[in-house]
This record gives structure tokens, sequence and C-alpha cells, in this order.
């Protein structure tokens, strides 16, 4: 038996919400990347790994502020708790490698493809394993040519937003990059849900109205109180970032005059040059 699905339970509210949340997490972890290049090699990991952490984070915020608009109206919807963690910490270690192949290469083309490749793949990750960790009294099928259509948004978006985080400067750039990766996210996973077909395991000798027999999970019961650790650290990502200007305006480090560098980063360069 086919299942009832319905992807906006609520309207735009979900989809705009969830665009917000991705818009939000993004702008956090471009703007710690970008950061990073500014900065000596012993602060770099700390920049980057803030930035894996808040894209990360606004990634599986995003997800299921949009799950909660998902609804099968034939059963109820659960979740297991340590898979969907699990896409948590799966999104956060491939979006940090990602980007701190970018922050220790540069915007070189091969980073840049491959750090977007490998963001791409940890946002898509994270989307399926969220799905599979849904538990309702129906199979999950899902239609090939959309999901490979939802990993190439996902990856090339990504890889957009990358470049653009790196290689441009300014406030509208990088609005610019963060949008592109909130579109990244949200169009991943509405491409994913488009391929989803669920095939309920219902006995057949039910009533038709099963609105009326059926017990009901309010969505936003469950995933509500999960979302409160992410919202916080994005939180908190915010509030370290406006304590420091140069993050949030893309200035250059605290280099006491245009063009000098510490020299620890020139000592950095010059042996970098020496191995190419």
């Amino acid at each position: 038996m086919q299942g009832t699905v319905d992807g906006f339970t609520y309207g735009l509210v979900t989809p705009v919400a969830a665009f917000l949340m991705a818009a939000l997490g993004a702008a956090l972890g471009l703007r710690c990347t970008t950061r990073s290049l500014h900065t000596t090699r012993s602060c770099r990991i700390g920049w980057l790994a803030l930035g894996s952490l808040s894209i990360g984070s606004g990634v599986w915020t995003m997800h299921f502020i949009a799950m909660t608009g998902f609804t099968v109206r034939e059963t109820p919807i659960s979740y297991d708790k340590p898979l969907t963690f699990a896409g948590l910490a799966v999104a956060v270690v491939m979006i940090g490698i990602g980007i701190f192949i970018v922050g220790y290469r540069g915007a070189t083309r091969m980073a840049l493809i491959t750090g977007g490749t490998i963001t791409g793949l940890g946002i898509a990750s994270m989307h399926y394993l969220g799905m599979a960790g849904m538990r309702l009294a129906a199979h999950l099928a899902y239609d090939t040519p959309l999901v490979v259509l939802s990993v190439l948004i996902a990856g090339g978006a990504a890889t957009g937003a990358l470049w653009a985080a790196v290689t441009l400067s300014g406030a509208l750039s990088g609005l610019g990059a963060s949008i592109l990766m909130a579109v990244a996210v949200t169009g991943m996973h509405y491409t994913g849900m488009a391929a989803l077909d669920v095939h309920l395991h219902l006995p057949p000798t039910l009533p038709a109205d099963l609105a009326d027999v059926l017990p009901r999970d309010r969505p936003a019961e469950i995933i509500g109180p999960m979302l409160a650790g992410p919202a916080c650290f994005l939180l908190l990502a915010a509030v370290v970032l406006l304590f420091d200007p140069r993050a949030m305006t893309g200035g250059p480090g605290p280099y006491p005059r245009a063009g000098h560098r510490p020299r620890s980063m020139v000592r950095e360069g010059a042996a970098r040059a020496r191995y190419r």
C-alpha cells in the first residue's frame, strides 16, 4: 500500500525556517574558514574546527526543522536517536575534512574540487542517515536518478560556496556564499525527499479513515528537544565571531600595516614554496 506523503504539512513555515538555519550555519562556518586564511597555523586549526562544527550543526538542524513538516498520513513517525545523532557526527567530520583541505591548501582548483566534493558528500550522508533513522510502519524506497541529482546539487553548490568564501572579500560576498551553501543543503534535502516512496506495512483490514484509529506523533515534540544542542552551539559560534570584528568583515588578520605578514606566516609560505 502506497503511503500518502506530505512534505509541507505546515506550508512554507518549515522550508523557510530550515533555509534560514542552513544559511546561518553556513555564514558562521564559511566566515570561520575565511578567517583561518588570515591567521597563523597555530590558530588556523581552531577556526577551521569551529567552522566545520558550525556548518555541520546548521545542516543537521536544517534537516530536522524541515522534517517537522514531513508526515505520512497513514502512520506515525518517530526517530532512532543514536542513528540520528550519528548523522550529526558524520556531517561535522566530513564537512570538516572538506574545509580543512581548503583552509590549508587555499583556493587551488584541486583543493576546491576535493573539499567541495567531500563537503557535499557529508551533507548528503547526513540527510540519508537521518532518513534511515526514521521509524514508521513502512518501507522506504528511493528513485536512484533523483538521489544522484541530490548529491550532485550538494557537491556543486558546496564547491561554489567554498570558492566564494576563500577568494572573494567583503560582506556581500560572504552573504552570497552562505546563501549558496544554504541552497546546497535545502536543494539537496528536498530533491532527496522527492526521490522517496513510502510503502506501508499495514494490514488490509484497517478502516478506510486511518486518521481516526492510528496514534499521531507530533514531530515538533519529538525533534524539538534534539535541536536544542546544535542551536545553542550556533549561538555560541555567533558570539565568538561577534567578538572578532575581522572575522565578521572578512578583513585581513591582525597585521600592523598593509602588505605585512607575521614572520611565522612568511616562513610558512617560503617552506611551502620550496616543497612545491
